[in-house]
């Protein structure tokens, strides 16, 4: 018999990011060894209390999905705001309603992925489920509370960047164990084959917020002398407005578009057709996105910040800067545009290097410590 497995995940798709991958491709590419159930929130009314993850994985979801999105509209909120609010009753229900759906589950092994309402729908399985073993995955610099609660609730914990691991030392786990997170090379690498690059096309992937550090981005955009270039910004958020008009502001509309949001596997067309890959976050515990793009035979320039050091190495397979600084990342860019030997080099070390995060690779690494947790 095969061991069970609980996966708790308070986002899955369709609301899933780049955190929460983990809880899908994990159990995905690890189906024939255990046997996994996921626990989510509903979020939205219309997705059902029992489902299937490509018709491989057992989904229970938890919550009621309400206020109906409809309702929200009305009172002005836009689409993206209505279901972010919609759901919202149910992430802040999930700590409480998914450790009642998992006792009915009786796992041998409860992997909570992210530090938030998964990891404190996990520490609240401590007193539910009290001898079944429990696992936390990290995934975020942001959060900041309960954090001392949930690392001593797991029996094991694993991190997706140096960051991270250092930061559970702080709360005594200094068995923490760095797994990162992983990508879909074969879709990318595919999608490479069907597109050729666009000279002079630069992108940024990613949500519309202030960590991400799009603004300082547009900046170094308006700095830039050459000429022919355009950049593709893929994703949606709060910011989405604001940014818009700033970009009209610094004068660089004609060289900017906004695409909105684009699921994969769309957006490799997106990074397929990119020569260069610009994300100037202040925050980010790995950044999936970099990955992606060294996979697509991007040249990566980003942030010398919390995880992004991990996956780029500065001057090897790619170029880091400071955040906040639109003058050295309109520098980094211009030097990519210009120089087509530095970006080959760059990009070829970054496509060799990538070979590593392979999703089937990473989840051999979450096996190991299944196998710990369960005794095998």
């Amino acid at each position: 018999m095969k061991p069970k497995i609980v996966i708790l995940s308070a986002f899955l798709t369709p609301f899933r990011s780049g955190a929460e991958a983990c809880a899908e491709e994990v159990p995905l590419a690890l189906k024939d060894q255990y046997d996994f159930t996921i626990v989510t929130a509903r979020l939205k009314k219309s997705l059902p209390k029992k489902d299937m993850l490509q018709g491989a994985i057992p989904i229970v979801r938890v919550g009621f999905g309400f206020p109906p999105t409809r309702l929200l509209r009305g009172l002005g909120f836009n689409e993206q705001a209505a279901l972010r609010w919609a759901g919202g009753f149910d992430k802040w229900l999930f700590p409480f309603l998914a450790p009642l759906a998992v006792r009915k589950l009786k796992p041998d092994v409860i992997h909570a992925v992210l530090e938030s309402f998964a990891g404190m729908a996990m520490v609240f399985c401590s007193f539910v489920l009290p001898r079944t073993k429990r696992m936390l995955t990290c995934q975020s610099t942001n959060t900041k509370i309960y954090l001392r609660e949930m690392h001593k609730a797991a029996h094991k914990i694993t991190c997706i960047s140096s960051e991270l691991v250092k930061r559970a030392k702080k709360f005594k786990r200094d068995d923490a164990v760095l797994i990162p997170n992983g990508i879909n090379l074969k879709e990318i690498t595919d999608m490479n084959n069907w597109y050729e690059k666009v000279p002079g096309r630069i992108l940024f992937v990613g949500r519309l917020r202030k960590m991400k550090g799009i603004d300082t981005l547009l900046e170094a955009i308006k700095i830039i002398k050459k000429e022919d270039f355009q950049l593709h910004i893929v994703g949606d958020g709060p910011l989405r407005k604001s940014l818009e008009e700033l970009a009209e502001d610094l004068d660089v509309k004609n060289r900017v578009k906004f695409l909105g949001y684009i699921p994969a596997p769309d957006v490799y067309k997106e990074f397929a057709q990119a020569e260069i890959f610009c994300g100037l976050s202040r925050h980010e515990a790995m950044g999936n996105v970099f990955l992606e793009a060294q996979a697509a035979g991007c040249a990566v320039v980003g942030t010398n910040i919390e995880g992004i050091p991990d996956i780029v190495k500065d001057g090897k397979t790619g170029i880091l800067v400071a955040p906040d600084d639109a003058n050295a990342a309109s520098m980094a860019i211009t030097k990519l545009l210009v120089d087509s030997n530095l970006r080959s080099r760059l990009t070829e070390a970054g496509q060799s290097y990538v070979r590593n995060f392979d999703w089937y690779r990473i989840a051999e690494e979450y096996a190991k410590v299944y196998n710990e947790l369960y005794g095998r």
